[in-house]
């Protein structure tokens, strides 16, 4: 029997066990252009904190007593579908799951199943460097805040999924990166990755040692965390220096409670550009994010670190980790 994980009531806070439920999927059987897929891994990913609430938002929020979604890899064991056949390996989003039933719409949006490639890498990289994780770093950097070679970057969150692949794209188009991470191990290993320098957040006053890092200022800030990482690229940006701004985990479950800025006021002066984005906002940009990262990946000289739970029953607790920081790279789940 395929199990999954419901969500049961919103969260106030923190989520916690009381706000889902891993329970036993009804048997379904395939209509027509469907496909049954077991899960070989699973995506947890920050995002799913704000599907978890009722405020409107670019994804729509998870219903109650229903499975949960997200992303996921793995095999075709039956098919309704054209062009799918039983071992085909796809990745879709139905994912919190240990098999899942999937519609071929055939439509072609980011969002829909795609059949993977037989490419000699890991499946499960088709959820982080040549998946959406890959694809948010590309198109922010390169599009939401069209960095060019040359340009200082500050990437908050450098050793998450989204900004350890943000240092790598940024070193290989010639700029200048700065990272934040926390803890010296994690420091190190952005290091690792290409990056002129990291500042750990938990060690000391980050605008100093920001300041240290970058004596010139920055042209470009990659947000992953928002609250005192923003402000801190507010007071160093340089004039007509764009934000890319991906996400605020440093606030998803603290929603109500506002951030005193005290430098926003820099916004101003230097004239600076700061701007929301999600990867969908660029899916035409889809093949050139593929031809100049794919190479990388098959290459070896982009590199993802995974944090791997074993087990659906882990979901759950892999995904609270997000917001502990109890990854390095990408967060999975290995069913």
């Amino acid at each position: 029997m395929a199990r999954a994980w419901y969500f049961k009531s919103t969260p106030d806070g923190l989520p916690t066990l009381d706000n889902v439920a891993l329970a036993d999927l009804p048997h379904q059987d395939l209509g027509p252009s469907q496909i049954r897929v077991r899960n070989a891994y699973l995506s947890v990913d920050p995002y799913m904190r704000g599907r978890m609430t009722t405020v409107k938002s670019y994804v729509p929020g998870f219903e109650v007593d229903q499975p949960m979604t997200g992303g996921a890899v793995g095999e075709v064991i039956e098919s309704t579908a054209e062009g799918y056949a039983v071992g085909d390996k796809v990745m879709h989003m139905n994912g919190w799951r240990d098999e899942a039933i999937v519609d071929i719409a055939g439509g072609g949006a980011p969002t829909d199943p795609q059949k993977l490639p037989p490419l000699n890498i890991p499946i499960q990289t088709f959820l982080h460097n040549l998946g959406l994780t890959g694809a948010t770093a590309y198109m922010g950097l390169m599009k939401t805040a069209s960095a060019k070679p040359g340009d200082i970057v500050f990437v908050s969150a450098a050793a998450g999924a989204v900004g350890s692949a943000v240092v790598q794209i940024a070193k290989k188009k010639g700029m200048t990166v700065i990272g934040s991470a926390g803890g010296a191990a994690k420091c190190e290993w952005v290091r690792s990755l290409g990056a002129d320098a990291c500042v750990d957040y938990k060690a000391g006053n980050l605008l100093e040692q920001l300041s240290a890092a970058a004596p010139n200022g920055i042209d470009v800030y990659f947000d992953n965390v928002g609250g005192d990482h923003l402000d801190a690229a507010f007071a160093l940006a340089r004039d007509y220096a764009r934000f890319a701004i991906c996400g605020m985990i440093d606030k998803y479950n603290e929603a109500d409670q506002g951030h005193e800025f005290k430098y926003i006021l820099r916004s101003i002066p230097a004239r600076i550009n700061m701007r929301g984005f999600i990867f969908t906002d660029y899916a035409e940009f889809m093949p050139e994010f593929l031809a100049e990262v794919a190479p990388l990946v098959l290459s070896g000289d982009m590199k993802m670190q995974e944090t791997v739970h074993e087990g659906l029953d882990t979901t759950f607790d892999a995904f609270l980790g997000l917001f502990s920081g109890a990854n390095t790279g990408k967060m999975l789940v290995r069913i």
